[in-house]
């Protein structure tokens, strides 16, 4: 039977895979986003109209209870964040976002006798040497980590959190680490783009994050669990030489290293859910320079975030 899924900024990037793979098999996905620009689902999806959407403030926690009880989901997937930049600018807006946001999550659930919740960490709760994060960003999310587990004790809401660090693909536009994504998308259109940051990092195709999301929501085991994702640990160089190998040396690199760990150990997430997704880098980057060649070719390729 079909399920309903209450998705928090489906709008995003990892979200709007999260609902193309749900509609594509038949679920309902109810997306709760402030924004109502579908835009990003729109790249990578033909029909919106399976899509139930409801407008609203993660940090309002009446509008949070009153669309979970609205779409009648059982299943609840958190993505709503502000990403590293915003909450270094403004930390007050990050944590009420970032912490709050997540808080009001699981108070509705409570309130809803929901009892699963899988909601996005980040391996920024991790520094260079997996020691203590190094920016606002992290902390919250760690906090968030520690919030779950309190949910589960007092009130027994099972919880994955999962701890993602460069996510690539259509869609992703914001953020440092979506600096390679927009390498492919500015390569695709023969412009020069430069990487702002050098080293290695822990690189995973955005459909690989989504379908290790929708497995955990259908599948939470009983607890508070936190996993790490891994794709692949790759060197910006050669994301670089890569891209460059596919349209010619339009990219560049250079920069300080992302300051968080590049190799997430994913053992514990892969024992407990069989069949996770890995896309090779080279498959991965070939398929989203394809897909923004066919955006481009039919003059729906978003370029704003090459603009700033």
């Amino acid at each position: 039977m079909p399920e309903s899924y209450f998705i928090t900024g489906a709008q995003g990037c990892i979200g709007s895979w999260i609902v193309k793979a749900l509609v594509e098999r038949g679920d309902q996905a109810v997306v709760f986003d402030r924004s109502d620009d579908s835009r990003r689902l729109a790249a990578i999806m033909d029909d919106l109209t399976k899509v139930k959407f409801i407008v609203g403030d993660i940090t309002d926690s009446e509008a949070v209870l009153s669309a979970l009880s609205e779409s009648g989901a059982q299943r609840v997937i958190h993505l709503a964040g502000l990403q590293v930049p915003t909450c270094k600018v403004d930390p007050i807006s990050g944590a009420l976002v970032n912490v709050v946001g997540t808080l009001n999550v699981f108070e509705a659930a409570k309130k809803s006798s929901i009892k699963q919740i899988v909601y996005a960490s980040s391996a920024a709760v991790y520094g260079l040497n997996y020691d203590d994060p190094t920016t606002h960003y992290g902390v919250f999310k760690r906090t968030n980590e520690g919030n779950a587990r309190i949910y589960f004790l007092d009130h027994g809401i099972n919880s994955v959190g999962l701890r993602p660090l460069t996510v690539y693909g259509v869609n992703r536009d914001t953020g440092l680490t979506s600096d390679p994504t927009k390498a492919m998308k500015a390569a695709v259109l023969g412009r020069p783009f430069h990487i702002r940051f050098g080293g290695a990092t822990d690189f995973q195709y955005v459909a690989d994050t989504a379908a290790a999301f929708i497995s955990c929501a259908d599948n939470a085991p009983e607890g508070a669990h936190v996993f790490n994702l891994h794709g692949e640990t790759v060197t910006v160089e050669r994301i670089a030489n890569f891209i460059n190998s596919q349209t010619g040396d339009l990219i560049t690199f250079g920069g300080p290293p992302i300051p968080i760990a590049p190799a997430m150990d994913d053992t514990a997430i892969r024992r407990t859910f069989n069949g996770l997704p890995s896309t090779p880098l080279e498959v991965g980057v070939h398929e989203t320079m394809q897909r923004f060649a066919a955006l481009r070719d039919a003059r729906r390729l978003d370029t704003s975030d090459l603009e700033s």
